[in-house]
């Protein structure tokens, strides 16, 4: 009887590349994003996606709750004016969703208008 281990080895290692070829593919974009909407009393949000995905561990789902496989701009669900295809305006959207967040990391991340809004 002949041995499988080689071939069983050949596979799982095959299986692993594969899967971290998948994690790498999901990096965050380089660079910080500047999240303005037209109008806006407050100057726009510095957003820095590499501090929420590899310093804070957010997934990238929690924000691209619509499909994290291939996520896109807040602004292309979320319009700065008006509720479309029942997705809330923009304000409305990311003050929800980021200071619920922050509140629940206990006060270490911003909170207040001013901490986010910089000018």
């Amino acid at each position: 009887m002949k041995t499988r281990t080689p071939a069983i080895v050949c596979v799982l290692m095959l299986f692993s590349f594969f899967l971290v070829g998948l994690s790498y593919g999901q990096q965050p974009p380089e660079g910080d994003r500047v999240l303005k909407l037209e109008g806006a009393k407050l100057p726009p949000v510095t957003f820095s996606h590499k501090t929420h995905v590899d310093k804070a561990k957010v997934e990238c789902a929690t924000c691209h709750h619509k499909d994290a496989k291939e996520p896109k701009a807040c602004f292309t669900c979320h319009d700065a004016k008006e509720v479309k295809d029942k997705a809330p305006v923009a304000k409305d959207a990311l003050h929800k969703t980021c200071q619920t967040c922050h509140k629940e990391k206990g006060g270490k991340a911003p909170v207040k208008c001013n901490e986010c809004h910089k000018k």
